[in-house]
């Protein structure tokens, strides 16, 4: 009897290879992308939080009760700044920012109306592989992403 499903083994050595070559970039840089995009929107969380501090940092601070309305003084926006980068109103110790590269500058302050505060954080996410990436046209293809959080409260 002879068997009908069998075949002898063909000359196939190094095809694994070959695969494995083929694919394996293609998976290292989808895992990449996936590192990268977890890390923007962990980044983008800690900046929504900062913001959240912050603007119920000035929110408790700016209002008159006098007048009957918000007022920002120049020493409340820089405190207010400190707490949305920082974490605390005055930063003797050093801390680090919440996240790198952050700045007081990256950092607006400011009324709605009479009796609500905004804060607004702007910040410029840059991949972990750079800032751009060289294009075959000449100009280089820039990768920052532009990370917003803005949080409006009424001041207590």
């Amino acid at each position: 009897m002879r068997r009908s499903g069998y075949r002898l083994p063909t000359a196939q050595s190094g095809m694994a290879m070959v695969e494995l070559a083929i694919t394996l970039p293609l998976l290292a840089l989808l895992m990449l992308t996936f590192g990268e995009f977890g890390r923007m929107l962990f980044q983008y969380n800690s900046l929504m939080q900062a913001s959240r501090d912050a603007g119920r940092f000035a929110a408790a601070q700016a209002w008159n009760g006098t007048l009957g309305t918000v007022s920002l003084s120049s020493s409340l926006i820089s405190q207010t700044q400190n707490v949305a980068v920082y974490g605390v109103p005055a930063n003797p110790n050093g801390y680090p920012p919440v996240v790198s590269g952050l700045t007081t500058g990256n950092v607006q302050v400011s009324t709605v109306g009479t009796d609500h505060v905004q804060v607004s954080i702007n910040y410029t996410f840059v991949p972990v592989i750079g800032s751009a990436l060289p294009a075959l046209y000449g100009s280089s293809v820039p990768l920052g992403l532009a990370l917003t959080s803005t949080i409006v409260m009424r001041a207590l």
